[in-house]
């Protein structure tokens, strides 16, 4: 598993991802396969709920391809306030995707929460 020199580059392609339903079992937003050759610096996760009078939880968690864990938890059970958005990471606390990982959210409550993800993919 290697990751690109970053001072050599030779493709950065912008790229954004939705999750117009986060479900209430963890499931990919983004993830950078391994072998890729890639890395992806994550620039901005937003939640937005979408249910005009519930709250609803979040929980974020970067993960192997296998479904494991490998990091530490990015948002764990942090309330969304109902019609409101919460930045979980911006510009100003980017992350770096290297291979074989994954970014997945789950929510407390199925049809409540949506997800967009602006990530540079760097090769």
């Amino acid at each position: 598993m290697a990751n690109p020199n970053i001072a050599a580059l030779s493709n950065i392609y912008g790229k954004t991802v939705f999750d117009a339903d986060i479900a209430t079992s963890a499931s990919a937003i983004v993830t950078n396969a391994a072998s890729s050759g890639k890395i992806l610096k994550i620039n901005s996760l937003i939640i937005a709920n979408i249910d005009g009078s519930n709250n609803a939880d979040i929980t974020a968690t970067i993960k192997n391809a296998a479904g494991n864990s490998i990091s530490s938890t990015i948002a764990n059970t942090v309330s969304v306030p109902a019609d409101a958005t919460l930045v979980l990471i911006s510009k100003d606390t980017s992350i770096y995707l290297e291979e074989d990982m994954s970014i997945h959210l789950a929510s407390s409550a199925a049809g409540d929460l949506s997800g967009t993800c602006s990530y540079d993919e760097i090769s």
